[in-house]
């Protein structure tokens, strides 16, 4: 059997961290990237740590001619957070006759919020026979698919906390943007006023994973942020925050769901933790029979995390019967350290 071939579309810090993992795993290989502006016909290898080798050379193209139908069986998807900015995307590549794994955090249940686009993003895929997936560190897993397994081991549900205090470090320009690292409090405050600071995104779409995953629908939901402010200079990779401004945003969420039982959802994120003494962890409290106290410290790293959780599920998306899915529908992630090919269905058609 051929290997798995595999597009990225995007080649920033996700991307690059799907590429760096696709290529020292065995049996998928990447056969395509998509780009655009300055990266344009360069390589693929100038923007990720694993160096070429003896490898053939991968030069960066437009959408339009990478993605063609046969050209392979997946597309990590890693440009957007929002549906409705990711759905002309992911239509295209499912149109070509393509599955597709997007990294856009609002994909990871977007019936919460867009369920007219995941009604018909449900609908392209099932036209031309391929599955779609948005899926994520979070949203995805720890603060839903997590919290939803541990509810697993319960004979009744009481209360829900999920808790998730983490670094913004590991991530690339358009989430600093996003989490407003380095502007003032004044700023933040006009933003958050104007309905333009993103803040954490993914808090309705959790909420709502967890309720359809027990039954349920959300009955009540509200969220905040506040801004995170430094005293002193912090700097990361790909953002800086000077003493007195913002270096993260505390996000909450409060949920009641159509049985009545209360979600709370706190997520405190920031640049540099570590540098003022937080530590970081994933945090699951149920209250319920039994009580679930599930603590892991320090996080797992967003950054890595959302990489193998798009890299990982890709057996699962091909296997997948055609239409639009969420980590409730399809089978439980987990590590591949062997042969992709060994996990693809025999009756799944590899590009060849």
């Amino acid at each position: 059997m051929k290997k798995v071939k595999v597009i990225i579309w995007g080649l920033g810090v996700m991307g690059g961290g799907m590429a760096d993992m696709i290529l020292h795993k065995e049996g998928i290989e990447i056969v395509g990237v998509v780009g655009r502006g300055a990266k344009l016909g360069t390589s693929m290898y100038d923007y990720i740590k694993t160096e070429r080798g003896d490898r053939e050379d991968i030069l960066i193209g437009t959408y339009e001619d990478v993605i063609k139908p046969g050209a392979a069986d997946i597309v990590l998807l890693c440009t957007d957070s929002f549906t409705a900015g990711a759905f002309d995307k992911l239509c295209y590549i499912m149109n070509q006759g393509i599955n597709v794994i997007t990294s856009a955090e609002e994909m990871a249940y977007p019936q919460a919020q867009q369920p007219e686009l995941a009604a018909k993003l449900d609908e392209c895929a099932k036209k031309n026979g391929v599955s779609c997936l948005g899926t994520g560190v979070n949203p995805g897993h720890i603060m839903d698919l997590l919290v939803l397994v541990m509810t697993g081991v319960l004979t009744d549900v009481k209360e829900i906390t999920s808790r998730r205090v983490n670094s913004l470090s590991p991530f690339g320009r358009l989430v600093m943007e996003e989490q407003g690292i380095g502007i003032s409090v004044e700023e933040f405050y006009d933003r958050k006023a104007k309905g333009t600071m993103s803040g954490h995104v993914g808090f309705e779409e959790s909420v709502a994973m967890i309720a359809a995953g027990m039954g349920l629908e959300v009955a009540e939901f509200s969220q905040d942020m506040e801004p995170i402010t430094t005293d002193v200079d912090r700097k990361s990779p790909h953002g800086f925050a000077a003493a007195g401004s913002c270096a993260g945003v505390n996000m909450t969420a409060d949920a009641v769901l159509s049985n009545g039982i209360p979600v709370h959802m706190h997520h405190p994120q920031q640049i540099e933790p570590e540098q003022v003494g937080v530590q970081t962890g994933d945090y699951v409290i149920v209250k319920g029979s039994p009580d679930v106290n599930l603590v892991n410290s320090p996080e797992i790293e967003g950054g890595l995390g959302t990489i193998a959780m798009c890299v990982n599920m890709i057996p699962q998306v091909i296997n997948a019967d055609p239409g639009l899915h969420t980590m409730i529908s399809l089978p439980i992630p987990r590590a591949i350290m062997g042969d992709f090919r060994k996990l693809i269905r025999e009756d799944r058609k590899i590009v060849k």
